[in-house]
């Protein structure tokens, strides 16, 4: 009975730290997705996972070091879900950097996804880069992440609550300069298209370059975003890269 009772408390640990992961990483906390089949999911790798981690609680916990159990591994699945979001959402990031040069911070639009006010392209972008995502198994990779997160971080460990910090932050920072990196050729080419604006702005002081400027950098940037798609899946290669560097595991 206390060997019974054991390994359910095993699979509840696991199950916490899975759904914690669950709850932050893009794709599997999105909205699209029923409670009831995210739920599911949950449970399914819970018990893949605890036929495979080593369990050793076999007699039954104080409830007071039981929740502390359960917090623990809710926070292990928090900041790995944490710094994952933040290399998914490099993409989105360089989306939303592309549109202000485009002039269409205005062009919100309802997220299907998560439900809330998102930006055209960058969420065009981001569907892409999940798209190439699946197709390429990369899925498996979050996977991987958390086998190695019980290897790391057996069930029932302290939480070194410093190192995991630590990486959440780099994980953020890390995010805008990504996203800077990825969409330096964009706002270099509206660098030159404002230089050429303005010298035309002097030549011409009769030409309303307002006017002129708001159908070039739609254009311009729907075209440059255009050649930049293929090289989302070089970023997948690089989002695997960093994710095995910041993830404390």
């Amino acid at each position: 009975m206390e060997l019974v009772s054991g390994k359910l408390f095993g699979f509840i640990l696991i199950l916490t730290r899975l759904g914690a992961f669950f709850a932050t990483v893009p794709v599997f906390s999105w909205q699209v997705l029923s409670v009831q089949t995210r739920t599911a999911i949950a449970i399914v790798l819970s018990l893949f996972f605890s036929a495979l981690v080593p369990n050793s609680f076999t007699g039954e916990l104080p409830l007071l070091y039981g929740i502390l159990l359960l917090a623990q591994e809710a926070v292990y699945g928090l900041c790995l879900g944490l710094v994952a979001y933040c290399l998914f959402t490099v993409v989105q990031q360089a989306g939303r950097f592309s549109e202000r040069q485009m002039g269409l911070t205005m062009a919100n639009i309802l997220d299907p996804f998560s439900g809330e006010q998102g930006q055209p392209l960058g969420m065009l972008l981001e569907i892409l880069f999940i798209l190439l995502l699946f197709s390429t198994d990369g899925h498996h990779l979050l996977l991987k992440i958390l086998s190695r997160s019980f290897d790391r971080y057996p069930l029932g460990s302290i939480p070194e609550i410093g190192l995991l910090t630590e990486s959440v932050i780099l994980a953020g920072s890390h995010m805008f300069l990504l996203a800077l990196q990825m969409a330096a050729p964009i706002l270099a080419a509206f660098l030159l298209l404002m230089v050429v604006l303005a010298f035309m702005a002097k030549v011409a002081p009769e030409t309303n370059v307002l006017f002129l400027s708001l159908p070039l950098r739609v254009g311009m940037g729907l075209l440059l975003v255009g050649f930049f798609i293929p090289y989302l899946n070089a970023y997948l290669q690089q989002f695997a890269a960093w994710l095995n560097k910041l993830l404390p595991i």
